[in-house]
């Protein structure tokens, strides 16, 4: 096989991978533009896909043998979602995809790192949306002031799919503010006045 999943994860495939990314789309407003970092095996972003076709997906995956693979998945379903070769860090992949509604991912990172990665990708009022386990409430708690400082407010939990699964998925979701004014005033001009 690809090495896309272990063999132990193949019994809960379903529910455990497919449905739990399915369910995020919840969590997401209607046509948005939606950038999955790090996609992999195509988790969040292919059952995101088939559960909410009138979303905008672009998948981000770094190695070749992972993006080949997506490519054929995403020909073979027929769906109308891109996919880039390369890290959400690039700066080729921000001017490809930068101004998403969503960032989303799946066991990509710590949050520290996941905001940062994230967060130049991300519209000003756009969202962050981070399928997490157990430890999200943890990663909040440590990593929140790294992710402010990138522009990434309002962390929280939330629980996806509470009707449709056993075990809902836990994401977390942030937003992104205030990063226009401070590339401004980098650039020279003055502070406003508040």
């Amino acid at each position: 096989m690809l090495g896309l999943i272990g063999p132990r994860e193949v019994p809960r495939l379903w529910e455990r991978h497919i449905l739990n990314c399915a369910v995020i789309g919840e969590a997401m407003p209607p046509s948005a533009s939606v950038v999955d970092i790090g996609s992999g095996a195509g988790l969040p972003g292919i059952p995101l896909a088939l559960a909410r076709p009138d979303l905008r997906i672009t998948l981000v995956e770094p190695l070749l043998r992972r993006s080949d693979y997506l490519q054929r998945i995403v020909d073979e379903l027929e769906l109308d979602v891109r996919v880039i070769r390369g890290r959400a860090e690039e700066k080729s992949i921000r001017a490809q995809v930068g101004g998403a509604d969503v960032v989303t991912s799946r066991a990509v990172a710590p949050l520290e790192r996941l905001t940062k990665w994230s967060a130049p990708l991300i519209a000003d009022g756009g969202r962050l949306i981070a399928i997490k386990g157990s430890s999200a409430e943890e990663e909040i708690a440590r990593d929140g002031d790294a992710a402010r400082r990138v522009g990434v407010v309002d962390l929280h939990v939330e629980q996806c799919g509470v009707e449709a699964l056993e075990v809902p998925t836990t994401v977390v979701v942030g937003t992104k503010r205030g990063t226009a004014g401070a590339s401004k005033r980098r650039a020279g001009a003055p502070k406003r006045k508040r």
